[in-house]
């Protein structure tokens, strides 16, 4: 694996057409359907990323440990998925990174339904060993505050059980998008669920009947092309394949661009072009609530910070425990770049910018193994010689992201350290 790459763009503008592949949430919600259901669930488009492929391969695999390395969906889908496998027993773990990451409020859910899970290192963490069980079903609270993903890997195993589940929603809900999204996706397969102000209820069903789903292409992925047409002169870049009536949060991005950086979006069919509008005026400061849509959060500072745009974001409560502390991350890095960042819990802020000279001999970005500060960071690569460190990590959710960098027409070279 290469230690860094140096990337670069010449020409200051964004055209072209660009295919990316499925959404990973809804790949991944899917994927778990299909293991539930078996032959009446068809998946095309489905997403070429390593967390779907690591979920799709522990889904499938006939050894009862199950390493999912960096997949944080994969962990909270599939101790849901495992604790409903009646008389197995399975070891959950992953990286050190996923070792340090919570899972206790899925864990004490399904064990108050009857599962049985036991932490095999730090109590509240992965490791853990799953051993299935008939699970019968009933009520459960659960604190929506923390991580949305908790609720979704309770929604899609619940109509298994012999009563279904009814799931009382407790805090604000966070991400809420994203439960959205399982809701959607469970009425369209045929599964019985309501969703009454912070109740939802699951109703039990063995048969659902053939079901047909063709993935539409990942918003979060579109979201970095958005960010480079904000600081490019002139952009005419088309992106496939996408629905202007989208299951996936992140297509907010679209609202978000046009408002304050002047981006549009074309619907034309199955794709988007994303056109810069002329004279359009910078705002010197934005505010935004991004609980609903956290995955954008680096995205947004970045083209924040690029521009000269001070801001304040808040709802980020979940990006602390992403695959790395993201809000620490970009205050890092950014200092790095001239941008003094302030953090909270959960807000982000910039404060101030100071004159910084880009020297591509010193400064290079680390990413954390987090795979959205590569691809974020990426835009300032239009205008300097960026250093960005473990380029690989973007295979987590956009395999082909560098690939289609260089299409572009960026420069893009690997080095050893």
């Amino acid at each position: 694996m290469p230690s860094y790459i140096k990337i670069h763009k010449k020409r200051k503008n964004l055209s072209g057409s660009i295919s990316i592949t499925g959404s990973k949430s809804i790949s991944n919600r899917l994927l778990i359907l299909k293991a539930i259901y078996k032959d009446d669930i068809h998946i095309e488009n489905i997403s070429n990323c390593e967390d779907t492929k690591v979920l799709e391969k522990s889904l499938y695999s006939t050894s009862n440990i199950l390493n999912i390395h960096h997949a944080g969906t994969a962990m909270r889908f599939l101790t849901s998925y495992l604790s409903i496998q009646e008389g197995k027993e399975f070891v959950l773990t992953g990286s050190n990174r996923m070792k340090e990451r919570p899972i206790s409020i899925l864990v004490d859910a399904l064990k108050k339904l009857g599962s049985e899970i036991i932490y095999l290192e730090k109590i509240g963490y992965p490791p853990i060993k799953i051993i299935g069980k008939n699970i019968i079903g009933g009520k459960i609270d659960i604190n929506a505050r923390i991580s949305s993903q908790y609720i979704s890997s309770l929604m899609l195993i619940a109509s298994k059980f012999k009563i279904g589940l009814q799931i009382s929603l407790k805090e604000d809900i966070t991400s809420i998008p994203y439960i959205k999204m399982t809701f959607d996706l469970l009425t369209i397969a045929g599964i019985k669920i309501s969703w009454k102000k912070k109740i939802i209820h699951i109703y039990p069903g063995k048969k659902i009947g053939k079901k047909y789903f063709s993935i539409e292409s990942d918003w979060s992925s579109a979201s970095y092309y958005y960010s480079m047409a904000s600081i490019v002169k002139t952009s005419n870049l088309t992106l496939s394949d996408y629905k202007n009536k989208s299951l996936q949060g992140d297509r907010e991005i679209t609202s978000i661009y046009e408002k304050y950086f002047g981006i549009s979006t074309i619907f034309e069919k199955n794709k988007i072009i994303l056109n810069k509008k002329l004279n359009f005026t910078l705002p010197r400061v934005i505010h935004l609530d991004l609980n609903k849509t956290p995955d954008l959060a680096q995205t947004i500072v970045v083209t924040c910070s690029f521009l000269g745009i001070k801001c304040y974001l808040k709802g980020l409560e979940t990006l602390k425990i992403k695959e790395t502390d993201r809000l620490k991350a970009l205050k890092n890095e950014l200092l790095k770049l001239g941008v003094i960042i302030k953090i909270t819990s959960s807000c982000l802020e910039i404060i101030d910018f100071f004159p910084k000279k880009m020297d591509s001999s010193t400064i290079k970005i680390k990413t954390y193994q987090d795979h959205r500060m590569a691809m974020a960071f990426s835009s300032f690569g239009l205008f300097y010689s960026l250093k960005i460190e473990e380029p690989k990590v973007v295979e987590k959710s956009y395999p082909n992201f560098w690939m289609d960098l260089k299409y572009l027409g960026f420069s893009i070279d690997y080095y050893e350290e």
